[in-house]
């Protein structure tokens, strides 16, 4: 037989960096399982409880498909409202963070270190803070989105704007043109690719946040999944699992395809 390229070529020796970084993992991972109290044995002993539940919820409750279209709508339309409303705050705050537009260090670094603050904040955090704060209903949910959004956005808007081609906007700014100018045929033309597929991109995962967001009181189809639960109405969680997982689906297909014509 003859031998293949990959066979001919050198095999590098395994460096001791590896080897060591290797025994650290591994060390870690002893170490937590220990720390937390993981009981893997627990797991497959309990396997059977697994399977009953999966029987009942692999037999849905056809008949309640009526009662979860409208909070359906409600979860894509919290995600529609919190992907806006984020995305358009974050477009604006993103500029004033970018070293490219804002010369002024100490300006950027304080912005950065306010978008540094909310991107460590989780959503279901802020989902159960915007609860306590205006009740339980799809007004939380969206807020929390929002916020949610603004952050992970703002992030990608800036690491875009940051990466643009400059010679437009020198060759604006010795015209004389103003900030507002050089931002609209400058910076705009060359990221706004970016602004829409960063935007969709946002959404795709605004849809799962939301169906969380619901379950803590935030509006949407996530408040049906845990009264479905916490009756032990396991055909209607699998009914209400079955539908969020075929519209995710289509979401995400939908943006896939919208963002490859966008890139054409």
């Amino acid at each position: 037989m003859e031998k293949s390229h990959l066979d001919s070529l050198p095999k590098k020796p395994l460096r001791p960096t590896k080897i060591a970084l290797t025994v650290i993992m591994l060390v870690g991972l002893v170490v937590s399982t220990i720390a937390t109290g993981a009981d893997f044995g627990m797991f497959f002993a309990n396997f059977g409880e697994f399977t009953v539940l999966f029987k009942e919820m692999a037999h849905p409750d056809w008949s309640y498909a009526y009662y979860v279209v409208d909070p359906l709508i409600e979860t894509i339309k919290m995600a529609v409202l919190g992907t806006v409303i984020g995305s358009a705050v974050a477009f604006p705050f993103a500029l004033l963070i970018s070293r490219n537009i804002v010369k002024n260090k100490f300006v950027t670094g304080i912005f950065r270190f306010i978008l540094n603050i909310v991107r460590t904040i989780p959503d279901l955090l802020l989902g159960a803070i915007f609860v306590a704060i205006v009740g339980i209903g799809p007004v939380a949910g969206i807020i929390s989105l929002a916020v949610f959004t603004f952050g992970m956005v703002g992030k990608l808007f800036y690491e875009a704007i940051e990466t643009i081609d400059e010679g437009p906007i020198e060759a604006l700014t010795a015209a004389g043109a103003n900030k507002f100018q050089i931002i609209q045929f400058a910076v705009f033309p060359q990221i706004q690719t970016y602004f829409i597929s960063y935007t969709m991109y946002a959404f795709e995962i605004n849809v799962r946040a939301s169906t969380v967001l619901g379950y803590i009181g935030a509006g949407g189809i996530g408040m049906f999944l845990q009264r479905s639960l916490s009756l032990y109405r396991y055909d209607q969680t699998g009914l209400i699992v079955l539908v969020i997982f075929v519209v995710v689906l289509l979401i995400d297909h939908i943006s896939n395809i919208s963002r490859e014509a966008l890139i054409k």
